[in-house]
């Protein structure tokens, strides 16, 4: 892939670009492997990946310059600006998106906060697509919301120049710290949520909601997770830990299984529900929970739980609850290899019975894991 900010010296953000793709691959698969080197693995799957460049779906962008001229991208740690409206990562549609984008910055007067002085409203522009439709979430980050009402009276306008923004929200980060987002979360648009479709399952992202930012990858490992609790024999029981918006459990569900997912997040799990409901599955529980404390505080032992853990893991709490109440099969779905090493290394009563690693990240040391544990 090239890119001209890397070459100028601008952007670093794809450490490895300047490595082979084949050797980005190799490194990563040896870094994986010397990982798990003191756990016997079954099977070594090969890694599953996608397109080398426009995979992400999602834009995060820091809103710098002036209220006349923003930039959109980040800032270096010595507060020097670089636009990123033409990064390669992003899908074809985004650069012209991006230039509507500044037109309104400066028509709705929203002035670009300044970090160095403390000044200023719009902070960051989060761009998401949908590979569904095409369709659009755009939020605006704002310090406040002294500009809310000049932003709701230029909206009319921004909706007529780009129709596929189907959700824009505001949100609310007061704080003068390197925080994306705050807790306050103000919809604009009747629409709520952006779909999506992933091996024919339909899953929602709503603003606050997490979802993959390489929809092709994440599709494939969706995919695979189905595959792998399908092949496991007769699953008639599953969690789905840190589910998030459902997506492995809905792809893993059947008519006849009980599933039960439980994720921190109420909004995601509000995606969730409107998904199984979508799909017509009635044996099916979607629960606001944090999911240690779900998992611990439970009697009953389901055939399968499956875990997504955020980058700190599972933790030694659930690791040994797991190893007491023993489901015959667990899946360990890790974006950090490194943590889900220690975790393994704690279900002592378990066999790795196959690995597969997934490359959401080009460019970078980067990638997800999926592993398939058997109770020995």
């Amino acid at each position: 892939m090239h890119c001209a900010l890397y070459t100028a010296g601008t952007c670093r953000s794809c450490q490895w670009l300047d490595k082979p793709y084949s050797q980005q691959l190799a490194d990563k698969q040896q870094d994986l492997t010397d990982l798990l080197s003191e756990l016997p693995v079954g099977e070594w799957c090969e890694p599953v990946t996608g397109s080398e460049s426009a995979f992400r779906n999602k834009a995060k962008m820091v809103v710098s310059g002036s209220v006349e001229r923003p930039l959109l991208g980040m800032l270096h740690r010595e507060g020097t600006p670089v636009d990123l409206c033409e990064c390669p990562l992003y899908p074809a549609s985004f650069p012209a998106v991006f230039s509507v984008l500044k037109t309104f910055i400066a028509r709705a007067g929203l002035t670009p906060y300044n970090v160095a002085r403390k000044r200023g409203e719009l902070k960051f522009l989060l761009l998401t697509e949908s590979q569904k439709d095409g369709g659009m979430m755009l939020r605006f980050v704002l310090r406040s919301d002294a500009k809310l009402a000049q932003l709701r009276a230029a909206l009319p306008w921004l909706q007529q120049q780009l129709p596929q923004l189907k959700v824009i929200s505001v949100n609310i980060q007061p704080v003068h710290m390197a925080i994306l987002e705050g807790d306050t979360e103000i919809p604009l648009t009747d629409v709520q949520r952006l779909e999506e479709d992933f091996n024919h399952v339909p899953l929602f992202i709503r603003p606050q909601s997490f979802f993959q930012t390489n929809p092709v990858v994440a599709e494939k490992l969706y995919a695979t997770a189905r595959d792998w609790v399908r092949a496991s024999g007769d699953i008639t029981s599953m969690w789905d830990l840190f589910c998030g918006v459902g997506g492995f459990g809905l792809h893993c569900a059947t008519p006849a299984m009980k599933l039960t997912g439980i994720e921190i997040s109420a909004e995601a799990i509000d995606c969730a529900k409107e998904s199984a409901a979508r799909l017509g599955l009635q044996n099916v529980e979607f629960q606001a929970l944090d999911s240690t404390g779900f998992a611990t505080g439970k009697g009953e032992v389901p055939d399968l739980v499956l875990v997504n853990p955020p980058r700190r893991g599972i933790g030694k709490t659930l690791c040994e609850y797991l190893g007491r109440m023993a489901p015959s099969t667990i899946l360990y779905s890790s974006c950090n290899a490194q943590t889900m090493a220690k975790d393994l290394t704690l279900l002592t009563e378990y066999q790795i019975e196959r690995v597969q690693l997934f490359d959401m990240f080009p460019h970078t040391a980067h990638y997800e894991v999926m592993a398939l544990l058997r109770h020995r």
